[in-house]
């Protein structure tokens, strides 16, 4: 019988903790399958804090350190100073990294710190019941936004990408999407140009990930993928800013 599904060997046996139709299992495979063909498993170091992310510290063979919410690229950035060796790698959700992690995620691109950040975006809060976050979509409904996101009461989304893009001098940012096949194979060639950009010293790289969380979208997995195609809308895809060294890459 052919194996449909082969694991990458950075990554370990645990069985994937996610709900049905998340994304987050797709994005921790692409990640896997980047480290093991760059062949960089030996020194890479994953960071994870609060959120549906922080259950991905057991799927690697690497070394995963645990934080408190929203202080991965914190952290990162200090294992990044001490062991400049290593390649240090974020993995938090939108509500981590664009709530209550903003500060540190924003500082960390202001000083093009060498580390690499991925960021899902489901647009709420996955692990806690489906709160709306910082990248919930105008009339988007959630536990907190039961009438939908009203821009007139709570402003609008914000687009991360497009942030980091403005204000780090030096680095490579995209956003990505998981809904299909195409789109899984951009990501992964966003995963490795964010991964080379940090091994090569040529600053800070982020990865923004739209992705699909179908038990706070009170959606089905297949329904979820319809629901990324709308928030392509407010949240393009695309490269928003590559280092010139990679550009024909």
């Amino acid at each position: 019988m052919t194996e449909l599904y082969v694991r990458p060997s950075s990554m370990s046996d645990a069985p994937n903790p996610y709900c049905p139709g998340c994304g987050h299992g797709i994005a921790h495979k692409l990640i896997g399958e980047t480290i093991d063909e760059l062949g960089i498993s030996d020194r890479v170091v994953g960071i994870v804090s609060a959120g549906c992310s922080v259950r991905s510290w057991r799927l690697y063979r690497f070394d995963m350190v645990l934080t408190a919410h929203g202080r991965s690229p914190a952290v990162a950035t200090g294992i990044k100073r001490a062991r400049p060796e290593t390649l240090v790698f974020a993995y938090q959700g939108d509500g981590d990294s664009a709530a209550i992690g903003l500060g540190e995620l924003m500082h960390a691109a202001l000083r093009c710190e060498a580390i690499t950040v991925f960021m899902i975006n489901n647009a709420v809060y996955g692990a806690t019941g489906g709160q709306a976050a910082p990248t919930t979509l105008i009339g988007q409904k959630t536990a907190s936004y039961p009438f939908g996101r009203d821009p007139n009461n709570v402003g609008y989304p914000i687009n991360m990408a497009e942030v980091i893009a403005g204000i780090s001098k030096n680095c490579y940012v995209a956003r990505v999407a998981l809904n299909n096949v195409r789109n899984v194979i951009k990501a992964k060639n966003a995963f490795s140009r964010a991964f080379r950009t940090q091994e090569k010293g040529l600053g800070f790289s982020f990865v923004e990930v739209l992705s699909s969380c179908p038990t706070g979208w009170h959606l089905t997995p297949v329904q979820s993928l319809g629901k990324i195609d709308e928030m392509t809308q407010q949240f393009p895809l695309g490269e928003f800013k590559v280092p010139k060294s990679l550009e024909a890459s």
